[in-house]
């Protein structure tokens, strides 16, 4: 397996720099077709998901749909490693950076009423928020793409992180922070370009839309995700909530932080305010299944602006080759049987990936409830983990109906532990 090395930092709600992660997933032969996957095995799921939690995941939660009635819902592992309460394939999870999918859809809905244009600049909505140079330049396409320039808020929200300590995971855990000051910390960030300049993963810039959308609705996002996006999916158990417990069935949230929280730390309860609309969601595997089902079903969106979120931006890392590609909120990944798109994220202790075939065919969410368990080398590299591999072979099992050959071959998913690593000061960056 191959390894990155640490360039850039971003944070909490997931990924990497978009579809940095279809450079992590195995990408089909540069000479195959896409072909049409089989029905679900359920035994072969449920061993490829078992196998996740014995590489080391303390619990996963998992769904997939074929997109013609059948379905699978699958868990392994415990929720709690005091008790050893199990896992079950209902639990509520934060979702982290699948928010932004969320975001985006509800900005494209608006840019479909005409209330929003998204080659406009967010000066026009925003007057005051960013310094009058960026509020003219950085357009809203530019947010939902991430090529803003805006630095990421989440290294100055949590600064121990850069001198080899975990102690700002827990200062102010259950304070709530308004948007606006993590917008301000995330300016103070050193900038990662000029505004359209390139791709660089920053959660501020989804902090930016949620006050954009209730600037231009006149409404609470939280209510307007409910009413607009939430409910016409008909997702039953999907919140951007407003208090730091989580309501309903749910796992413990088990942050590790490349070794340096030993025992990993609980993190299942955060006020989520210090995420929002960058990565504050509460779902649960099927309700992500079938949000990206009625996304990519034209029942969130009209056609123009569905297309919209799949024109994508080449993402590149840090030597300047070009890894992936980004969108509006979602990016696509290569698997044994074609293109998926989706998006991944994790939060304090919660992992979360959820990709599905834009044709309608088959969607997949896992669920992880142990984060950053990877170990860093002494050259500063993150060391393969067992866990990425049969994450990668769960998922390509979930989409396409088969296992990869030898998926030790596979680069590790640690792209998406983006989190600053510990003690790596400021001039470093995340896992990409």
């Amino acid at each position: 397996m191959t390894v990155r090395r640490f360039t850039r930092r971003h944070a909490i709600g997931g990924v990497t720099a978009g579809a940095l992660l279809a450079g992590l997933l195995v990408a089909a032969p540069a000479h195959a077709q896409p072909v049409p996957s089989p029905g679900l095995d359920e035994a072969a799921l449920d061993a490829s998901l078992q196998a996740v939690h014995e590489a080391g995941i303390h619990g996963l939660y998992s769904a997939a749909d074929t997109g013609t009635g059948e379905r699978w819902r699958g868990a392994a592992g415990v929720a709690d490693v005091t008790t050893g309460r199990p896992t079950t394939p209902q639990m509520r999870h934060r979702v982290g950076s699948v928010t932004k999918s969320f975001v985006a859809v509800a900005v494209l809905q608006q840019v479909a009423a005409g209330r929003v244009d998204l080659d406009a600049p967010v000066g026009a909505y925003l007057p005051g928020l960013l310094p009058e140079a960026q509020g003219s330049a950085v357009t809203v396409r530019m947010l939902l793409n991430h090529t803003s320039g805006i630095g990421d808020y989440v290294a100055g929200a949590f600064p121990s992180l850069g001198e080899g300590s975990g102690a700002s995971l827990d200062e102010n855990r259950l304070d709530r922070v308004a948007p606006e000051e993590l917008v301000r910390i995330g300016l103070a960030a050193p900038p990662t370009g000029a505004a359209g300049e390139r791709h660089a993963y920053s959660n501020t810039n989804y902090i930016i839309a949620g006050l954009l959308m209730e600037e231009v609705t006149g409404q609470d996002v939280e209510d307007y995700l409910a009413e607009r996006v939430i409910a016409p999916a008909g997702l039953r158990h999907t919140s951007l909530p407003r208090t730091a417990a989580i309501r309903g069935p749910h796992a413990g949230m088990y942050e590790a932080l490349y070794g340096l929280l030993d025992p990993p730390r609980d993190y299942r309860t955060y006020d989520p305010s210090w995420f929002w609309t960058a990565g504050a969601l509460v779902s649960t595997a099927a309700d992500l299944d079938a949000f990206y089902a009625a996304l990519f079903d034209g029942t969130l969106l009209p056609p123009e602006q569905l297309a919209e979120m799949q024109r994508t931006v080449p993402v590149e890392d840090a030597a300047g080759q070009v890894v992936g590609a980004y969108g509006l909120g979602i990016y696509p990944a290569q698997f044994t049987c074609g293109t998926f798109w989706g998006h991944d994220g994790v939060v304090w202790g919660a992992g979360t990936m959820a990709f599905a075939d834009p044709d309608g065919g088959r969607q997949v969410a896992v669920g992880s409830t142990l984060t950053k368990y990877q170990t860093v080398g002494e050259d500063g590299m993150l060391e393969p983990h067992p866990a990425d591999a049969a994450l990668v072979q769960h998922l390509n099992v979930a989409l396409c109906g088969t296992e990869i050959p030898d998926p030790t071959a596979l680069p590790r998913l640690a792209a998406s532990s983006a989190t600053p690593l510990p003690g790596a000061g400021t001039a470093t960056g995340a896992p990409r």
